[in-house]
This record gives structure tokens, C-alpha cells and sequence, in this order.
């Protein structure tokens, strides 16, 4: 394949409930590759220069591939399957009906659909890899994201005098 291989990890914050986005390439993309949804991994392997996770332990919540494709944690591999679902990972179950020059939407119980997903283990078909931080780091996120400022460690409060 011609072009740099890249995943975009999309790092979920615990405390501020925000989503960061982050390109993974060089050897970081390589060491992706294997791991299945789950896995915990390290923050050092995210982000490139002063906006590395250093600190922070990730775990892989689920990703999709290059057409957009959801990753299914129940799917062994990293092909892709035709699977008869439910409402879950992949499929929303609803059905749309037009009436009327209305439409209608229904969600019944027990409506399957046959979808194609990804498996649980990340490869080089994956473009998006959705991160969830376990365990945080020195530095909170906006800050190395660079969306506030770090607070001066030599600024005197008023507390002192």
C-alpha cells in the first residue's frame, strides 16, 4: 500500500467527558497491531512529542475499519463477518415505514438484521481506534491537548503572606 499506515485514536476523558483525537503512526501504529478490544495499553504509545499520554493506562473500547465498518467485541479476528444481529454494536434496530407521505419510525422486539462487522483484533484495516483512560496521568488532558494552560508552579497565592 502506498502512503504512511495512521489509526486515529479517539481517547475518552473520564473526569471532563470529552473526546480527544490523536493520529497513532510510526512504530506506535505497530504496536496496535494485535491487540483486541479490551486490551490495556500504555499512554506513551498515543500521541506524538509534548502531547504523548505519558502516564496514562488506555483501554480499547472498539474502533471500525477503513469503510466505516464498527469492530464487535463478541467477533473473534480481524476479518470481516456477515453476522445476524440484534440491537447493539453495529445495528440500532429500528425500522423505518413510510405512511402518509409520513415516515414512521418503529423499533420492534426481536427484529434482526444480517450486517457485515469487523472483529474484535485490531489490523491494518483499521482506521479508528476508540480509547478509554483507566488509569490517569501528572497532567490532565485539556492541558496536553494544549485547550488550557498549565498553572505557573511559581506564582505566589495569596495564602502565603
Amino acid at each position: 500500500m502506498a502512503g504512511e499506515q495512521a489509526f486515529k485514536a479517539v481517547v475518552n476523558g473520564t473526569v471532563d467527558h470529552r473526546a480527544y483525537s490523536v493520529d497513532i503512526t510510526g512504530a506506535n501504529y505497530n504496536h496496535f497491531l494485535g491487540k483486541k478490544i479490551g486490551d490495556s495499553v500504555d499512554g506513551m504509545f498515543v500521541g506524538d512529542g509534548d502531547q504523548t499520554l505519558t502516564g496514562y493506562k488506555l483501554q480499547i473500547t472498539g474502533g471500525s475499519d477503513v469503510t466505516g465498518r464498527p469492530m464487535r467485541p463478541d467477533l473473534d479476528g480481524a476479518g470481516v463477518k456477515s453476522v445476524l444481529v440484534s440491537p447493539g454494536v453495529g445495528y440500532k434496530g429500528k425500522r423505518y415505514v413510510k405512511k402518509n407521505a409520513k415516515e414512521y419510525v418503529y423499533k420492534y422486539d426481536g427484529i434482526r438484521r444480517r450486517r457485515n462487522l469487523r472483529g474484535n483484533i485490531i489490523s491494518q484495516d483499521t482506521r479508528q481506534i476508540n480509547l478509554k483512560v483507566v488509569e490517569a496521568g501528572k497532567r490532565s488532558l485539556p492541558v496536553i491537548f494544549g485547550l488550557e494552560e498549565e498553572a505557573a508552579a511559581e506564582t505566589p497565592s495569596d495564602e502565603e503572606e
